[in-house]
C-alpha cells in the first residue's frame, strides 16, 4: 500500500480508535492522548503494520502495544474519586476490558481481537466473558434514559434494570429531560442525539451537566458520524444504532466504573 493510501485507510479508521481508546481511558483527553502517540508510532516506523493487511486490525495492534507498554489503565487523576475507581479498574483481569470493548463497542470478531491483542483466539473469548463477570457485579446506580422512539427506550430500560440498576425515568424531549433530572439525579445518563420535538439530546446533555457537574453520558444513536468530528468535546462512550444488549451492558458497566463511588470504597 501507497503512503498516500495507507493515509487514506488510517484517516479513516482514526475516529473509531479515538472512540476506543476514550472508553478504555474514560476521559477524551487522555484517549486521544493514546491515539496521538499511535500515530506517532506509524509515522515513525510504518514496520509496526507489517503483517497486517486490515489496515484498522493494524491500526488497532499498534495503539494496542503502546498502551500495554504505558503500564497506565487509565490516566492519573488528584480527583479522589476517580483514583478510586482507578484502583477498582486496576483490580480487574488484565486485558480482559479491551477484549469486552474491541467485541462490544467496535464490534470485531473473536479472531480480529486475537490480532489486535497478540493472543490466541481462544484467550480472546474468555477475556470477553471474564469482563462481563467482572464488571457486571461491580456497581449499581441510577440511570435516566433520553429516547425519543418508546420502542428503544423500553429495551433500554429492560437491560439497564437487569444489571440491576435503577432507572429513574424516560425522557422523550429537552424539557422532559430536564425536568426528570431534577425530580432524581441520575448516576448515568443513556442519550439519543435527536428527540422527539425536534430538539437535540446532545444540548439536553449539556444543559444537565452544566447543572448537575459531572455524570457519565452514554449516547446512542443512529447518526455516530455526527459526535466523532474531532473538533469538538466528545462522549467517552458512544454506541451506534442498532445495537446489541451486549454492547449497552458493556458501556453501562464501563462509565459506572469512572463516576460513580458506589462500592468504590472496598
Amino acid at each position: 500500500m501507497s503512503s498516500a493510501d495507507l493515509a487514506q485507510s488510517i484517516s479513516r479508521e482514526l475516529p473509531y480508535l479515538r472512540r476506543y481508546a476514550r472508553a478504555l481511558t474514560g476521559s477524551q483527553s487522555a484517549g486521544d492522548n493514546y491515539a496521538a502517540a499511535t500515530l506517532e508510532a506509524i509515522l515513525s516506523d510504518r514496520s509496526v503494520l507489517d503483517g497486517e493487511d486490515d489496515t484498522r486490525i493494524g491500526l488497532f495492534r499498534a495503539f494496542h502495544a503502546i498502551w500495554q507498554s504505558s503500564g497506565q489503565p487509565v490516566s492519573e487523576s488528584d480527583d479522589l474519586r476517580e483514583k478510586r475507581a482507578q484502583d477498582h479498574l486496576r483490580r480487574l483481569t488484565p486485558n480482559s476490558r479491551e477484549a469486552l470493548l474491541l467485541r462490544t463497542i467496535e464490534e470485531l470478531r473473536s479472531d480480529q481481537i486475537a490480532r489486535v491483542m497478540q493472543i490466541g483466539q481462544d484467550e480472546a473469548d474468555e477475556l470477553v466473558q471474564i469482563a462481563l463477570t467482572e464488571m457486571g457485579q461491580a456497581l449499581r446506580g441510577k440511570v435516566m434514559v433520553i429516547e425519543d422512539e418508546i420502542i428503544i427506550a423500553m429495551d433500554l430500560k429492560g437491560i439497564v434494570q437487569a444489571m440491576g440498576h435503577e432507572v429513574t425515568g424516560i425522557a422523550r424531549t429537552h424539557t422532559q429531560a430536564i425536568e426528570l433530572a431534577g425530580k432524581a439525579r441520575p448516576a448515568l445518563i443513556l442519550a439519543d442525539i435527536q428527540l422527539a420535538d425536534g430538539s437535540s439530546g446532545i444540548e439536553a446533555v449539556n444543559e444537565l451537566l452544566r447543572e448537575m457537574g459531572e455524570v457519565p453520558v452514554i449516547f446512542i444513536t443512529a447518526f455516530p458520524e455526527r459526535l466523532l468530528t474531532g473538533d469538538r468535546p466528545e462522549p467517552a462512550f458512544l454506541i451506534s444504532k442498532p445495537y446489541t444488549e451486549e454492547q449497552v451492558r458493556s458501556a453501562v458497566s464501563q462509565a459506572m466504573f469512572f463516576t460513580s463511588t458506589e462500592g468504590l470504597s472496598a
